[in-house]
């Protein structure tokens, strides 16, 4: 296979890999009906996807120091082979501490293995100028893996009971997952991706210096710090979305059949991936950003106004859209600040970020309900979140320099 073929294969096997270990997007499925047939409160059903999505962030930060020791390959294999025996071990399980270990420590080991290798294992087969687009899809693999997965767990549940449909999805898993494990790979050492042609009438975004940077150098750079506060805010608002839609649906615009607006979400939310990739390519991270936080700020000024079908669908598709371009922008900015040598440990840093929104827009949201019936104020605390990482994106400057120590030849500059 040609270099440019074998890059879009490998990058077709790792979307395709992403698309497989989206299980925690069923959660709620499983969790609906482990309550409802086990008997199970809600507290004891929803702690493993709790512990689940911090340890997800934590395992994504291990895998990017490993891989760029060992390479992806291998984290990657160990990923899959987590998520599919994580969920034939849940078949098993008849309490809620035994289903933490396996879903909120087993599950969520193997996605945050396989997804924090995948996108900097593909970035690298490509020319710099396709990074966002390249983020964009294999995130974008991900996210869209919330479409098949819940109608699918759905289906098993009512026809083969809780316990069996883990096992199907676990095995299914490894009999998809771990062969096109064996496909990726890093790019071998010296190769250099050809770069595209332009044509000679259209303008090119001017490339910025870059320079390789450790994540121990990066974590002394102000625009580390500056990025991780803008991506804990305005993650935090998709995130809630992502978990109250069906609720906001119901209340709001008195939907009762929340599936087909929870799968709206998903469907915007990967294509926001794919679409704010290329829009980053093309106009800049920062821009991009800036351009998102605005839209989201304003569709949460908005949302509680939505109280009807039409509106409820608009305000989710700019909701679950927004949201999904943060998820190809931030890994893109991250390398052309600090480079690829250590990207993966790099992101894997940065996406701790990930972790805290994963529990700041769902408490955000829980506290707003309790204290006021609706979910007004959570929209307000949203979009006011969202005008701080407006404030700080202004702020933001990209790393022009090398780390400290670090001597570049005058002709590299």
């Amino acid at each position: 296979m040609s270099k440019p073929g074998k890059a879009v294969g490998i990058l077709m096997a790792g979307t395709g890999i992403n698309l497989c270990i989206g299980f925690l997007y069923a959660w709620s499925v499983f969790k609906k009906a482990i309550v409802a047939s086990w008997g199970w409160s809600h507290t004891e059903a929803n702690a493993a996807y709790t512990v689940a999505i911090v340890w997800w962030a934590v395992a994504l930060l291990i895998a990017g120091v490993v891989q760029d020791k060992i390479g992806p390959k291998r984290v990657i294999q160990l990923g899959v082979f987590l998520v599919g025996t994580g969920l034939i071990a849940s078949s098993f399980v008849s309490s809620p501490a035994a289903m933490i270990f396996t879903v909120g420590i087993l599950i969520a080991t193997g996605i945050g293995f396989t997804y924090g290798c995948i996108t900097p294992m593909a970035m690298k087969w490509f020319h710099p100028s396709k990074k966002g687009l390249v983020s964009g899809i294999t995130v974008g693999g991900f996210g869209i893996a919330a479409v098949y997965f819940a109608p699918l767990s759905s289906t098993l549940i009512a026809n083969f009971g809780i316990s069996r449909s883990f096992l199907i999805l676990g095995i299914g898993i490894l009999a998809i997952g771990l062969p096109l494990s064996f496909i990726v790979n890093n790019p071998p050492a010296g190769f250099s991706p050809a770069t595209p042609l332009v044509p000679a009438h259209k303008k090119v975004r001017a490339k910025l210096a870059s320079f390789d940077y450790t994540w121990r150098q990066m974590v002394k750079t102000p625009s580390f710090y500056i990025l991780w506060i803008m991506f804990v805010l305005s993650s935090s608002a998709g995130v809630m979305m992502i978990g109250h839609l069906a609720s906001i649906a119901t209340q709001q615009a008195g939907i009762t059949n929340s599936a087909i607006i929870v799968s709206l979400l998903a469907i915007s939310n990967a294509s926001g991936r794919i679409g704010g990739g290329m829009l980053s390519d093309k106009i800049g991270r920062r821009n991009t950003m800036m351009l998102v936080f605005t839209t989201q700020l304003l569709n949460m000024l908005a949302f509680s106004l939505y109280t009807n079908v039409p509106l409820i669908i608009f305000g989710t598709i700019v909701a679950g859209f927004s949201y999904g371009s943060l998820m190809s922008t931030f890994p893109s900015i991250t390398s052309d600040n600090w480079g690829m040598k250590s990207y993966g440990a790099n992101y894997g840093v940065l996406y701790t970020a990930w972790g805290v929104s994963g529990v700041l827009g769902p408490l955000i949201a829980g506290r707003a309900v309790d204290l006021t019936q609706n979910y007004s104020l959570a929209f307000m605390i949203s979009a006011a979140l969202l005008a701080v990482a407006i404030i700080l994106g202004l702020i933001l400057k990209p790393v022009k320099t090398p780390p400290k120590g670090v001597v570049v030849p005058a002709a590299a500059v």
